[in-house]
């Protein structure tokens, strides 16, 4: 995504000021009043108070959001804001991300918890089936670590599977201040959801970034996860998909891309899997296919030459193991053909691996692409 940021499609001033940032608060609580019917009221308005005015005198949005806005407290929302260390970022804040104005519905407002966004950050999105198997949840690790790495924010849903595996190997590739996560919820900003993804969320607003349009005390329903899905298509200058059945979601945040301009990445698998349907059908539909992290870095300009300098401070034994891996190999067996204790073996896989040089998978290691093609 270019670095120079897009014309807010939100009235000029429409947050400006302590009054209209708590109305903004207030209308972003209501359950009836979509992003883009907000934005309709909003060019006819002009300011986030005026839009409250119009819902607290049943003039727009529903019955219950009427009801909703004459009896809520705004300072107890702020309060709730506060206590789950979360901000408010309107449209025509700075951090704000540009790449959201692209979208015909884009939030009015966002709340953040943990890392400021930068209009710097180059994103990209990595998503994909929930009941994943276990070499689609070591991909999408790979890739999440190797774009982490590459100084790459990392943005998915953090729902369960390949999402948190993104997730995962993200936070495990952030170094020196470089590359990061962020984590897009399909509910309310105090609100982790599902609730097996609580540590993951906690890990992210350490050290990365966990986003949402909704204020505190909004509770995840069906109808929010589509609408999540457009924000991690908009933050994003490419989206990956690793793994997902027919109907998955991962298709609906590849249709927002494609809508968007934004690329498209799968990770193909087999034809009788059902798992590699939704990857299939976008590479036949125009996606570029991959095969982990070296072959997406490197389509999208950020592959370096790295690797062939570390390979040049390798010492003599941890060349013999980088090469004795020819394919997915057991490290017993590397031990055993180069007469070495297990225990040795395993710590020179585990500082190759840290390394990018080697990958896991299911027990067994091999050499990353990138590590195969400079030996």
């Amino acid at each position: 995504m270019p670095d120079e940021r897009a014309v807010t499609v939100w009235p000029a001033g429409f947050a400006a000021g302590p009054r209209n940032r708590r109305a903004l608060l207030v209308l972003s609580a209501l359950r009836g009043l979509s992003p883009r019917k907000l934005l309709e009221l909003a060019r006819r308005e002009g300011s986030a108070d005026a839009c409250l005015t119009r819902v607290i005198a049943g003039r727009a949005g529903s019955d219950a959001d009427t009801e909703f806005a004459r009896g809520v407290d705004a300072g107890a929302l702020m309060a709730a804001l506060d206590d789950c260390g979360a901000r408010l970022i309107a449209a025509e804040d700075t951090e704000y991300p540009s790449g959201l104005q692209n979208l015909a519905d884009p939030p009015a407002a966002l709340f953040v918890r943990g890392r400021t966004m930068s209009p710097r950050d180059l994103s990209v999105s990595v998503v994909g089936a929930r009941g994943c198997s276990a070499l689609g949840r070591e991909v999408a690790k790979e890739i999440g670590k190797g774009l982490a790495r590459a100084g790459v924010v990392v943005v998915s849903g953090a729902a369960r599977g390949i999402d948190t595996a993104a997730h995962e190997g993200a936070l495990t590739g952030i170094s020196g201040g470089a590359g990061s996560t962020l984590a897009v919820l399909g509910s309310g900003i105090d609100v982790d959801y599902p609730r097996s993804s609580s540590s993951i969320l906690r890990s992210i607003a350490e050290r990365g970034t966990v986003l949402s349009e909704y204020a505190p005390g909004i509770p995840a329903e069906p109808f929010r996860f589509p609408a999540r899905n457009r924000i991690i298509a908009g933050l994003a200058r490419a989206v990956v998909i690793v793994e997902g059945a027919d109907g998955s979601g991962s298709l609906i945040t590849a249709e927002h891309a494609l809508d968007l301009g934004r690329e498209v990445f799968a990770v193909a698998g087999a034809v009788n899997n059902p798992l590699a349907r939704a990857p299939l059908s976008i590479i036949r539909d125009g996606a570029t296919m991959i095969r982990g992290a070296e072959d997406l870095l490197a389509d999208l300009g950020l592959a370096s030459d790295r690797p062939a300098a570390m390979l040049a401070q390798l010492n003599l034994v941890e060349g013999a193991v980088l090469r004795r891996l020819e394919g997915p190999t057991l490290p017993d067996l590397v031990a055993r053909e180069l007469g070495c204790e297990i225990g040795d073996v395993m710590g020179i896989l585990l500082s190759l691996e840290m390394k990018g040089l080697v990958r896991s998978l299911g027990g067994r290691f091999e050499q990353t692409n990138l590590a195969a093609s400079t030996l």
